[in-house]
């Protein structure tokens, strides 16, 4: 909810804050975006992404769909900065190449600014309080010109692809572990099956990255997925996760099994319901519209639940 995004946003500026990224010890900033040049490419990434939100909420706003600006700014400020960016820029705050660690905490507090800017409209209390962390600022935040870059002056296609491709392959593999039920903090090895140049050099960039976020021991190269093991897929190539010694794949599929079971008899209840003209005409407006989105929740779990089976009889 409004309540966790809220902490979320208040835990970031506080990380950036005690990274001298933000707040009174913030002494390095970006003058002028469009002639800053970033070297590292998890901070050409965050730019664009900012640039690309920032004309989504712009179009929004125009058509005075003002939820879907909300909409943009969450899942934009929840996942690409906290998730994904303050995540990237760990490493790279420790680096021991002082130009890295300054050009970082220069991206991230442009970064906090623009998603403070972005964020006033729709919550104008705590992030007037957040700016207000810097002393050196010569205006309130209400007073603070809005930004016109757009991304076609800020992203950068190579690091926008690379970056994007670490995402989805860390994104892969905590599924497929989330869907197998391998325990949370346990490393596991990774079999590189096929990887294009592309990937390659993705891998190569981002391995220390990619090894911790998706909770990988070693990455070893094979011909063909061994008996085993399951795949995943991602762009130009593809991994296996060796999981028949790690997990009880008898007992993982019957467990999956009775919860798709289950899941298929309320699936089949709501269906009844919904089908039936004499409860669609009579219910109140909300009960059948909760009714159907029950459906569709519980549809796309089942699906879900189907994959984690298909991908049980993988390792059999």
């Amino acid at each position: 909810g409004y309540r966790n995004f809220t902490t979320k946003l208040w835990n970031a500026a506080r990380f950036a804050e005690m990274n001298s990224a933000f707040g009174p010890e913030a002494t390095e900033k970006v003058a002028d975006i469009a002639s800053f040049k970033p070297k590292a490419t998890a901070n050409r990434w965050i730019i664009g992404e900012v640039a690309k939100a920032r004309e989504e909420v712009d179009e929004a706003l125009s058509a005075y769909r003002f939820n879907d600006a909300a909409g943009t700014l969450y899942a934009f400020t929840w996942g690409k900065v906290c998730d994904w960016y303050l995540e990237f820029s760990k490493p790279l705050l420790n680096s021991d190449d002082a130009a890295l660690v300054a050009e970082t905490r220069a991206t991230m507090n442009w970064v906090l600014d623009q998603v403070l800017i972005l964020l006033h409209p729709f919550m104008p209390f705590i992030t007037e309080e957040l700016w207000s962390m810097d002393p050196a600022r010569v205006k309130m935040l209400i007073h603070a010109d809005w930004p016109e870059y757009t991304a076609s002056d800020l992203l950068d296609k190579e690091a926008d692809r690379e970056m994007n491709w670490v995402i989805g392959l860390i994104e892969a593999v905590r599924s497929a572990r989330m869907q197998m039920h391998v325990p949370a903090g346990l490393k596991i090895p990774v079999l590189q099956i096929a990887l294009d140049k592309a990937g390659q050099k993705a891998w190569a960039n981002n391995e220390a990255l990619i090894r911790r976020m998706a909770r990988i021991d070693n990455l070893s190269e094979a011909t063909d997925v061994p008996k085993g093991a399951i795949t995943v897929p991602v762009e130009g190539g593809t991994f296996a996760l060796p999981l028949a010694d790690i997990i009880d794949v008898d007992a993982e599929k019957a467990r999956l099994e009775k919860t798709l079971g289950k899941l298929e008899k309320e699936i089949g209840g709501l269906l009844g319901r919904l089908n039936n003209p004499k409860f669609v005409e009579s219910a109140p407006e909300a009960v059948v519209a909760e009714a159907r989105d029950n459906l569709k929740a519980r549809e796309e779990e089942a699906e879900k639940l189907k994959a984690a089976v298909a991908r049980l009889k993988e390792l059999s």
